[in-house]
């Protein structure tokens, strides 16, 4: 199955819906080289409720779960989060550094945020991500590796992966063959 073609102009999807972030900054060097593919749910194991974005826009309710009281006050963002239904959100446009990876290291490279795009799926780590996700991530994998020279399939990884022993996500849920397989 080919995924649906998407656009990106001006550093953006065209299909997703765009709330800007205050967590970012200009990328020190400009560079588009990583993909990070990351999970997200708030509160852990549950999905809707608009909490990822108010997270990721520094509004997120201390007092509306026992959780939220320890993260409410983090800065954090993604370039994009895909829902289950796989609509999108775009939080920063991805020529600007995102506030997603944390310390991490990518092939002997520290401090991932300054040439990574992250993507965070709206999952947990042992629960199942959506047809609609996948195919809204293909689509967008698709889109960047043409919008962006030096991003390529062999530089898309989990956060686990540059960030290890701290992160797990996008977890054993995450099938990877199935992802990478849609992107030829």
């Amino acid at each position: 199955m080919d995924p649906k073609p998407l656009a990106i102009v001006d550093h953006r999807v065209t299909a997703a819906q765009f709330i800007p972030s205050p967590n970012c900054n200009d990328r020190p060097a400009g560079e588009v080289s990583l993909l990070v593919i990351h999970n997200i749910s708030l509160p852990p194991g549950q999905f809707g409720g608009g909490h990822i974005e108010a997270l990721f826009t520094n509004r997120l309710d201390a007092t509306a779960h026992p959780y939220f009281a320890r993260i409410a006050a983090l800065e954090v963002s993604a370039h994009l989060l895909i829902e289950r239904t796989g609509a999108m959100i775009q939080f920063v446009p991805f020529d600007r550094r995102a506030w997603h990876a944390g310390q991490s290291c990518f092939e002997g490279r520290e401090a991932c945020n300054d040439f990574s795009i992250g993507i965070e799926l709206e999952g947990a780590d042992d629960i199942a991500y959506t047809d609609a996700q996948y195919a809204a991530l293909s689509a967008v994998t698709h889109a960047l590796l043409q919008t962006y020279p030096q991003l390529s399939r062999e530089r898309i990884t989990g956060h686990s992966d540059i960030a290890p022993g701290r992160k797990t996500d996008p977890g054993p849920a995450f099938d990877w063959e199935r992802f990478l397989d849609t992107l030829g």
